[in-house]
C-alpha cells in the first residue's frame, strides 16, 4: 500500500508544480488555494509512504515522478520542447524510478 501512496503522492506532486504557474506568483485565489492543497495531499502521502519504504528511496521515486510527469504536462500544456534528447532523458528518469521500485523492499 505504501507504493501506492508514493505514486499518488508524487502525482499530487505534478499537480502543485503546474498549479503554481497557474497562481501567478499566488495573486490568483482558486489556483492557489488548488495548489496548496495539492501540496499538504502530496506532503502527508508522501510522509505516509515514509513509514515502511526507505527514505532516500521514498524521496528519489517521489521527485522522479513528479519530474517526468511535470515536463510531460508542460510538453502539453505550455508547448515546451520535445525534443528527442529531452524525451531520452525523461526515459532515463523513469528507468531509475522502476529501479528504485525492483532494489528496495
Amino acid at each position: 500500500m505504501a507504493w501506492i501512496y508514493l505514486i499518488i503522492a508524487g502525482l499530487f506532486e505534478c499537480g502543485w508544480a503546474i498549479g503554481l504557474k497557474y497562481t501567478e506568483g499566488f495573486t490568483r485565489l482558486t489556483p492557489s488555494i488548488l495548489t496548496v492543497a495539492a501540496m499538504a495531499i502530496s506532503f502527508w502521502l508522501l510522509s505516509t509512504a515514509m513509514k515502511t519504504i526507505p527514505v532516500g528511496t521514498a524521496y528519489a521515486v517521489w521527485t522522479g515522478i513528479g519530474a517526468v510527469g511535470v515536463a510531460i504536462m508542460g510538453m502539453i500544456l505550455f508547448g515546451e520542447s520535445r525534443d528527442v534528447l529531452r524525451i531520452v532523458c525523461l526515459v532515463l528518469i523513469v528507468s531509475g524510478i522502476i529501479g528504485l521500485k525492483l532494489v528496495s523492499k
